[in-house]
């Protein structure tokens, strides 16, 4: 059976970080909070834990995409570990390939 795209109630995790990580861009951008470590504080979390977050949101914004709408069945078993890997990478045309190659691993 297939499951359908995630509900915005029940979006996958790693959806749900990923728009978090934009979200977080954004208060440091339009300078709603200080810096990071403002964030960090605010937020009742380490500054190393606020860098992996934001981390995600250095993927390529077509990747960004088709994490947010997943389908549930796929979005479990990409984890946020596999996906910090793929973000550290600068060249989008790379993590396009990484991101293909975890897919075709796990179908």
């Amino acid at each position: 059976m297939h499951t359908t795209s995630a509900t915005p109630d029940h979006a996958p995790r790693v959806a749900r970080l990923v728009a978090l990580a934009n979200k977080l861009e954004e208060l440091v951008r339009s300078g709603a909070v200080k810096d990071y470590r403002e964030l960090a504080r605010l937020a009742q979390v380490s500054p190393a834990r606020i860098a992996q977050i934001v981390l995600l949101a250095w993927l390529a914004p077509d990747l960004q995409e088709r994490i947010l709408f997943l389908a549930t069945d796929e979005a479990g078993w990409i984890t946020e570990h596999e996906l910090r890997r793929i973000a550290r990478e600068p060249r989008w045309d790379r993590q396009r390939a990484r991101f293909e190659q975890l897919l075709a691993r796990r179908t």
